[in-house]
């Protein structure tokens, strides 16, 4: 009884509000039927017009010199500078054609704004318009099209060749090994099937039946020499991955089932990198910060965070997982001496199942 009379009140308290609130809105002096934009909003608009195009401007003019550090440096490997060049083109374009639409876009809302008294023009058509505002966007369009088909096939066509290093990059959830053909320069087959071969050694799946596996050289370290074309095969153990290496402009989905290929030369080694100006500062920015954070950490009593020292990475640009976003292996890129030594040191696959 007692909830009913409760609501009951608050019913009626809302309904005498209500009421109130509606004499207060009759008792007032009539307005101009608002619902209908007069010369003042009109030209309020369109100098809101103006001030938004102000913004997009100014937005992205700050954005470049904000975060245009965040870029990637130069590209490390050949065919990284088509890649690069491909962008950068794309880019003006988009960026002439927003700024010159965008102006005009803005410029007509305001000129062209409603006026007491001013009638609108009817234009029914105009040729010479509508061919310059199609010709122009296809030529540019189709420009870009081929330009960028020329490019990706040239990019994306792998040819073998006896001088080519061959590795496989194995994707698994989450991590990275690389395997390296031996002396034969062939790779041995493999499958999933083998993986729990020789108690759990066979980390690829390499098949034991198969002789060209027994020199081939699985490691969790990809090392790279400069100068000499690499040939990626990509296999995935579980799911779909997608191996990407950023420096090298270089990206390939790892499909379960199935091999795909990419092909690349690496052109800066991984010191060489290191002492360009370009990392040096993104380097000094990183440790920055770390630092600060460092000084968090040590405050909490907790150990501070080690320095920060570049390395190329190989990293899963697909999410794969809980734990994808720590997928990656470090790349390490070296003279071809210092490649050859390297190989020389690891433990060939017959040997690591001895």
């Amino acid at each position: 009884m007692t909830i009913s009379l409760t609501l009951t009140v608050l019913v009626l308290i809302a309904i005498a509000i209500w009421q109130i609130t509606k004499i207060f809105e009759l008792s007032k002096p009539k307005k101009k039927n608002t619902q209908v934009a007069d010369d003042d909003d009109n030209r309020w608009n369109g100098q809101l017009m103006f001030a938004f195009l102000i913004f997009i401007y100014a937005i992205t003019l700050f954005s470049f010199w904000k975060w245009g550090d965040v870029l990637l440096p130069s590209a490390s490997s050949e065919h990284g500078s088509e890649y690069d060049n491909l962008m950068w083109i794309s880019f003006a374009i988009i960026f002439f054609t927003q700024t010159i639409t965008q102006a005009l876009l803005h410029y007509f809302a305001y000129k062209y704004r409603g006026e007491k008294g001013k009638k609108a023009l009817f234009y029914a058509d105009n040729d010479r318009l509508e061919a310059i505002w199609t010709i122009i966007p296809v030529i540019a369009l189709a420009g870009l099209i081929l330009y960028g088909l020329y490019t990706w096939t040239d990019i994306m066509t792998v040819e073998e060749n006896e001088e080519a290093l061959v590795v496989e990059l194995y994707a698994q959830q989450f991590n990275w090994k690389a395997r390296y053909a031996g002396d034969d320069g062939v790779l041995g087959d493999a499958n999933v099937r083998f993986l729990q071969d020789f108690d759990g050694k066979n980390l690829v799946g390499i098949d034991a039946t198969d002789p060209n596996g027994f020199d081939d050289i699985v490691v969790q370290e990809l090392h790279l020499p400069a100068g000499r074309e690499v040939i990626f095969k990509m296999r995935s153990q579980d799911v779909l991955h997608s191996a990407y290496m950023p420096h090298f402009r270089a990206q390939m989905n790892c499909v379960p089932g199935m091999i795909t290929e990419f092909a690349f030369t690496p052109t800066v080694t991984s010191e060489d990198m290191r002492q360009t100006d370009e990392i040096k500062a993104k380097v000094k920015k990183i440790n920055s910060i770390r630092r600060e954070n460092s000084q968090v950490l040590i405050a909490k009593g907790e150990e501070a965070l080690e320095p920060y020292v570049f390395d190329y990475l190989l990293l899963c640009n697909k999410i794969c997982g809980a734990s994808h976003y720590n997928m990656q292996m470090k790349i390490v890129v070296e003279t071809p001496k210092e490649f050859k030594q390297w190989i020389m040191d690891q433990q060939t696959f017959a040997e690591v199942i001895q």
